[in-house]
């Protein structure tokens, strides 16, 4: 099982055979509920937006970026610091693309 910067966080592995609807139904809960209400705001609206137009690659992408720590997603997609070179992909773009001001009001 690999390691994440997530402390007491215990995710297995992706599941290649999950139906793709279940699994997007499954990562849009886990965008909402995160454990910060910042981190909650930011990809809770990433998976509003993106989720249903995402293929596979981008879903695993997206669901390794989500079993990291809510400060460092907060941090990476606000721009406050680079995101590691393994999440510095598709995903990323699309997480620092949205408007979150406008989500705001």
């Amino acid at each position: 099982m690999t390691q994440f910067n997530t402390p007491g966080f215990i995710e297995g592995d992706i599941v290649k055979g999950e139906s793709i609807e279940i699994r997007r139904k499954r990562l849009k809960f886990r965008s909402w509920h995160r454990g910060i209400k910042e981190a909650d705001i930011l990809l809770g609206s990433f998976a509003d937006q993106f989720l249903e137009q995402m293929n596979e690659t981008e879903l695993d992408d997206y669901e390794n970026l989500l079993r990291e720590a809510d400060s460092d997603l907060v941090a990476w997609i606000t721009n406050d610091r680079p995101p590691p070179a393994e999440y510095d992909n598709n995903v990323m773009q699309m997480l620092k693309s949205i408007d979150y001001i406008k989500i705001l009001k």
